[in-house]
């Protein structure tokens, strides 16, 4: 049976430790960490480099994986996983589609989200998803932009819909919303 947990919150506003808490208390042993990011520069490996040296010394295994949660997901097998963060994963879908000259809005979206929707319902053990509120800010002056901002407002509406709880984070303090 799963647990699905979604922490939202602003860049740095403790949405990540609080959701690494929220794994290591619901399983001590299979820890798994799906991390999305994609490097593109030094200072970002640097920032991979010392994610992973810490995970290590608490026993995560960590699944790199950028777009295919579903198949990350599987590769867990049963266990408590953390997803940080659905917001790299957005970027990393439409960035990919962009490559192919292929359209990535609010539609695609809502098909990525119920494939991951599906995945999650099926998962043995605990999950909790990390995403960034992107809507709290101004209206971004170009159209990818935009369309970034609505694919995160719906994945994260959607995710919100099917999660079991909800928690904002907000300078460290997560506030929980729904569950």
């Amino acid at each position: 049976m799963s647990k699905v947990i979604l922490v939202t919150g602003g860049c740095r506003s403790g949405k990540s430790a609080f959701a690494e808490k929220l794994v290591c208390q619901a399983d001590s042993r299979n820890r798994f960490y799906i991390a999305t990011c994609h490097v593109f520069d030094e200072e970002m490996a640097e920032r991979v480099r010392l994610h992973r040296e810490r995970r290590a010394a608490d026993r995560w295994t960590t699944i790199e994986e950028e777009r295919d949660l579903v198949a990350a997901l599987a590769r867990c097998g049963s266990g408590a996983v953390l997803v940080d963060c659905l917001t790299l994963w957005i970027g990393n879908l439409m960035y990919a589609a962009e490559q192919k000259h292929l359209p990535f809005t609010e539609r695609e979206m809502s098909v990525e989200c119920a494939r991951l929707q599906k995945a999650c319902a099926s998962y043995d053990g605990t999950i909790v998803l990390v995403m960034n509120e992107v809507g709290f800010g101004i209206v971004p002056e170009n159209e990818s932009a935009r369309r970034f901002r609505d694919c995160s407002g719906r994945c994260g509406q959607t995710v919100a819909a099917f999660a079991d709880s909800v928690y904002l984070t907000v300078c460290g303090i997560p506030m929980k919303l729904k569950g």
